[in-house]
């Protein structure tokens, strides 16, 4: 079984990140999934929340993420997110404000999109 898994996260208009991992764990319609080298192969539904790359060298990556698909197979794990933003590229006090705004204006999704986006920063 290999040490380490190809991990390349990929948004509807960028390749957010790509590299080697120990561990990703990510939220799908079946529940939180853990996928370390030698899994089975898979296919599912992403769920919007944090995902957590714990990288070949000790680090931690965490991405918002909402909606997409994940995939493993021959030790390959592809994140095809809809929307993916890197924990440290997320300004803070700009998505308070804007859960701010969509709590006031009963907005569930755009509530929901800036909580995930919190939990990542959250995360880290």
């Amino acid at each position: 079984m290999a040490a380490e898994l190809h991990v390349a996260m990929v948004a509807a208009d960028r390749e957010v990140w790509s590299g080697e991992a120990t561990l990703v764990v990510a939220r799908t319609t079946s529940g939180d999934i853990g996928v370390m080298p030698g899994h089975q192969p898979l296919l599912g539904v992403l769920e919007s929340g944090p995902v957590t790359i714990r990288t070949s060298d000790g680090g931690t990556v965490v991405a918002a993420v909402h909606g997409g698909f994940i995939s493993y197979a021959d030790n390959k794990l592809s994140l095809l997110a809809e929307i993916a933003e890197l924990s440290d590229e997320i300004d803070v006090q700009h998505v308070e404000r804007e859960l701010e705004r969509a709590k006031a204006e009963g907005d569930t999704s755009a509530e929901r999109r800036a909580d995930v986006r919190l939990r990542a920063v959250g995360a880290r």
